[in-house]
């Protein structure tokens, strides 16, 4: 599982204020409601674009899970003005890349082109926001792409398998206990009129923003964008309830038991996030502990339980802050040959508990803040992920400089406020425990993982 600090880098959520802030966002909304924030950066003469919509698989009903992602698979078949395949063959013949993915919060479609062909990007843009055909024969075929791509990175993935298994078990009512590509059920029986309803409910102007990061005039984005999303008429919206868990009352514990070739255990407590948090340093506190265990070599998690008792083959945490709804504290790993899930999870277990008992030294949280800010330098280099970073505050509500001073907030945290979060947090009340159990191969082996448990990719 990977470590949230290299989550969070690869979201760019990791940018000090100090250089990031030196190159101002241009923010403007456009009388249909969309919004644009642009970014210049006049490095190389390339630029990214990108559309976010507020909606994902924590927007979804029962019954209808997976229809996120199953749009953002038909949203390459096709408008009256652009058929099925020209999208991509045209961002293609102009030197471009594109693609596409559909996480918990959000959906977003991006492309990576020189200077002189960002109309090109909005005029495809604009088009497919309010014009998709969503024919019937492409829905039928689009869902078995996706029921197919579902067998491969999930039930043909004893570990994707565990954690979809574990996050339905740990939450009750939050819509965060269903898999972002949906429920083989409900894959196989969205119809048409779904997507369609989905569509028109979504996708509009005053649903979406678009993030602009390159060599660009703003002044230039500004006019594209009102010649070409400006005349797309505005939704009628609800936006959903923040629905939230309901209070969990004691440890829960899950077994999966299916053809695997080593076992895997994960232990999960809910926690706050930015948006929720009602001590807005607790998540920064709940950052830093996060990278005390696992922050590289020098992370106890590898110090301790790889290296030291090696009692794990290999281990790490998760904890994304920038949820739009309570998020779990992972911790999960696979035992080392010879080694049981048991005995990994009373090893994870005590890191927990020597983090509630003890304070953590100084040199510990030096080094968090040194990883956060070195993350910081590296991520500035990519256009794409300063225009992640934009469109995923921006999108979750939290607003895209939220962060702005996030390095200044992590070197503000003190040892007691970590151990303040683990003992408020990181307790057996709030806990759910999934383990895998291999059953025999017979033969077969696992497929290549193609994807996360985090997001569905295109």
């Amino acid at each position: 599982m990977p470590s949230s600090r290299i989550v969070a880098a690869a979201l760019g959520l990791t940018l000090a204020p100090a250089a990031f802030a030196a190159t101002p966002v241009h923010e403007f909304t456009l009388a249909n409601g969309l919004k644009v924030l642009v970014r210049e950066d006049h490095r190389a003469p390339v630029v990214v674009s990108q559309i976010w919509y507020k909606v994902g698989s924590s927007y979804e009903p029962s019954g209808l899970t997976g229809i996120s992602h199953l749009l953002e698979h038909l949203m390459f078949k096709g408008t009256p003005n652009v058929p099925g395949g020209e999208f991509s063959r045209l961002i293609a013949a102009n030197g471009g890349d594109e693609n596409a993915f559909t996480s918990r919060d959000f959906t977003a479609y991006f492309q990576t082109l020189e200077k002189e062909r960002l109309e090109l990007s909005f005029r495809l843009e604009a088009d497919r926001m309010r014009h998709l055909l969503l024919k019937p024969e492409d829905v039928t075929r689009e869902a078995q792409v996706v029921a197919e791509e579902r067998r491969l990175r999930t039930e043909d993935q004893p570990e994707a398998l565990t954690q979809e298994r574990f996050h339905a078990a740990a939450y009750i009512t939050s819509p965060y206990r269903n898999p972002i590509i949906g429920w083989m059920q409900d894959i196989q029986s969205i119809r048409p009129d779904d997507l369609k309803r989905w569509y028109q409910q979504w996708y509009a102007p005053n649903n979406a923003t678009l993030v602009v990061v390159g060599d660009v005039d703003p002044a230039r984005v500004r006019e594209l964008a009102e010649k070409h999303f400006g005349p797309l008429p505005p939704s009628d919206l609800t936006p959903p309830r923040l629905e939230q868990d309901i209070p969990q009352l004691g440890e829960r514990r899950i077994a999966v038991k299916t053809p695997a070739e080593v076992p895997y255990v994960a232990l999960g407590y809910k926690a706050p996030t930015f948006k929720i948090a009602t001590e807005d340093w607790e998540p920064y506190a709940l950052d830093v502990l996060d990278g005390v265990l696992d922050g590289g070599n020098s992370g106890r998690i590898s110090r301790n339980l790889v290296r030291g008792s090696q009692v794990a083959a290999a281990a790490g945490t998760g904890y994304n802050p920038t949820a739009r709804l309570e998020e779990l504290f992972v911790l999960a790993g696979n035992p080392a040959p010879g080694r049981t899930n048991t005995e990994l999870e009373q090893a994870l277990r005590a890191e927990v508990t020597r983090l509630r008992e003890e304070l953590i030294s100084q040199e510990e949280l030096a080094r968090v803040v040194a990883q956060v800010a070195a993350t910081d330098v590296y991520q500035q280099d990519s256009l794409f992920y300063q225009g992640m970073r934009l469109g995923t505050l921006e999108t979750v509500g939290l607003g895209w400089n939220r962060l702005d001073d996030y390095v200044q907030r992590i070197q503000a945290v003190t040892p007691e406020q970590v151990r303040a979060v683990a003992r408020k947090y990181l307790t057996d009340d709030r806990l759910t425990v999934a383990t895998l159990e291999p059953l025999p191969l017979d033969g077969r082996r696992p497929s290549v993982p193609t994807a996360g448990m985090d997001h569905a990719i295109r």
